[in-house]
């Protein structure tokens, strides 16, 4: 009987061996192909992250230029048709078994496939996004003649009454959209002849694919939170608009775009008696947030040693976070005042930061970065939702019993106004860029205000034609990515609930600062950070959380 199954087991050994080699020779020559792409890529993509960052710090033509040439010749690398036909094949013959190769292969493939364009669409993709983008970082609206900053425009509209001071304001943050909208309907359509040319019905549809996500699926989300928040935002923005309009001595039904506190309206207007800017005015906004983290587990003296943290002429003026070298060389930019809302902006950045600092990096260079775009999102939004929490600003500002519960009064309610504005908002974004992309030669000032009244329940000015859409940077240098900030929000509260119920343990009802709590910096580093993009996005929040992506706690943490 022994001989017997030696025998069988000799012949089954015979007959699989030569299926079993090839596809051990296909994992060996994929191995050698990553290695070999890697070599390529990486000083490529380090020296395109510096040239990006000098461009945004100093807004110096040739920084740009040097930047849109070497991204230009990353692109083309991950162009290359042959190495494209190469990946799909054996993406297709699944004889990768690999589970590590296997993940570098669909994120290689992936990669490739957004890039299959012909080399001079290529370039004149990358160059018109180039010269738009360099158009966002050094324009400057104007008032009565005199240029002014983001930051100057949103000062006023925070705390200007006069109706027609602020609509000066509001106007001159729409005067960029003016100057690039013509470029970015152009760059759409470039970049809808490229995804065609790869078999899908515009970029939208292709970007959303090579990201691992479905149109379906998202529309499918959006239409839920859309029922789910409409009658709670009604009820909010019905208050909100009384107290806007009384500031400004209209009625609410006459409130126009500018009596609201920022620009687009995606922001909470600090409106109920208590203005959290106080608290933090004189602040050091940066050493507070490295403090803060400090007492996490999860430094960032280092990120903050190599960033660009302070306003000065020529510098982009927003916020952003890079991974220069996918090394540990992590920057944030950023444009600090003292005042909450650059203290939330600082925390979130620095959330997008301890991501990248703390991936496992001995983990393969292809995976290491987040497991999607959403995903760091979340983690930057988590921390920066603590800028208004009255146990976290009690701990690390030093405040009083009785100005935490001064602070208590209203954090609740601008907790859910900020949710839920920001929901409203993000359904503005995901639906108009939709549509954009489907249509890009309709009237697409009307579609705008269309989607503001629809989502925001914000009334357009009368007999406004103009180009208000294009004023928001993201259409030309983020293209098809807005959405992921609402689910980053959806992944923040299922985390939160998740080191809340299971790892902290804290008691129902019981205000959570995060302050100190290496376990949750812990529970964040091992379960998040350091799985970098070794699975799925789903996968990863399922084996985090016990669950894929689900919108029920942050429903259950601002809406209801």
């Amino acid at each position: 009987m022994m001989k017997n199954l030696v025998i069988v087991a000799t012949l089954a050994a015979a007959m699989v061996t030569p299926r079993a080699h090839a596809a051990n020779a296909k994992e060996k020559a994929l191995k050698d192909f990553i290695a070999t792409h890697v070599e390529k890529i990486k000083p490529l993509e380090k020296q395109a992250n510096l040239a990006w960052w000098e461009a945004a710090v100093t807004g110096d033509p040739n920084a740009y230029d040097r930047s849109s040439k070497l991204t230009l010749q990353i692109r083309r690398i991950y162009s290359d048709a042959k190495d494209f036909a190469y990946l799909r094949e054996l993406k297709d013959s699944r004889q990768i078994k690999d589970k590590l190769l296997a993940r570098q292969l669909t994120v290689l493939h992936n990669s490739y496939l957004s890039n299959q364009i012909e080399p001079e669409l290529l370039k004149q993709i990358v160059e018109l996004g180039t010269e738009i983008e360099k158009n966002f970082s050094t324009f400057r609206g104007t008032i009565d003649g005199r240029k002014v900053t983001d930051n100057e425009i949103k000062q006023i509209l925070k705390s200007e009454t006069d109706s027609a001071k602020r609509q000066q304001a509001w106007l001159a943050s729409k005067q960029v959209g003016q100057a690039v909208a013509g470029d970015i309907v152009r760059l759409v359509k470039l970049r809808n002849q490229a995804a065609r040319k790869l078999g899908f019905n515009n970029y939208h549809t292709m970007a959303l694919a090579t990201g691992e996500q479905d149109v379906k699926d998202l529309d499918k989300i959006f239409a839920e939170l859309y029922r789910l928040t409409n009658e709670p935002f009604r009820k909010v923005k019905t208050e909100l608009d009384a107290i806007l309009a009384r500031q400004s001595g209209v009625s609410p039904e006459k409130l126009m775009p500018w009596h609201y506190h920022d620009p687009f309206f995606q922001e909470t207007p600090m409106v109920y008696d208590l203005d959290l800017d106080v608290y933090y005015q004189g602040r050091n906004i940066e050493q507070l947030a490295a403090k803060f983290y400090q007492g996490l587990g999860l430094p960032v003296e280092q990120i903050l040693a190599n960033s660009d943290l302070y306003e000065k002429e020529g510098k982009n003026p927003h916020a952003f976070c890079t991974h220069i070298d996918r090394e540990g060389d992590v920057r944030i930019l950023c444009n600090i005042q003292s005042n909450e809302t650059w203290m939330e902006t600082t925390l979130h950045e620095l959330g997008h930061g301890v991501y990248d600092k703390y991936l496992d990096f001995d983990s393969p260079y292809v995976l290491r970065s987040p497991a999607h775009p959403f995903t760091t999102e979340a983690i930057a939004m988590f921390f920066g939702r603590l800028s208004r929490n009255p146990a976290w600003m009690q701990e690390m500002l030093g405040l009083s019993d009785t100005q935490r519960a001064e602070i208590e009064t209203v954090s609740g309610k601008y907790m859910q106004l900020k949710q839920l504005i920001f929901a409203r908002w993000d359904m503005v974004m995901y639906s108009f860029e939709k549509e954009l992309y489907a249509n890009p030669d309709q009237d697409l000032n009307k579609l705008w205000w269309d989607m503001v009244e629809k989502y925001q329940f914000v009334s357009r000015p009368p007999q406004r034609n103009s180009p208000d859409w294009a004023a928001k940077i993201h259409f030309a240098v983020a293209p098809c990515y807005y959405h992921n900030y609402m689910l980053g929000e959806l992944l923040a509260s299922q985390l939160h609930h998740e080191l809340r119920t299971k790892v902290l343990k804290v008691k129902k009802g019981q205000e959570l600062s995060y302050v100190g709590q290496e376990k949750a910096g812990r529970f964040l580093r091992e379960k998040v950070f350091e799985a970098g993009n070794l699975y799925p996005w789903n996968q990863m929040i399922d084996r985090a959380t016990g669950e894929p992506l689900t919108a029920k706690y942050f429903v259950e943490q601002f809406v209801k």
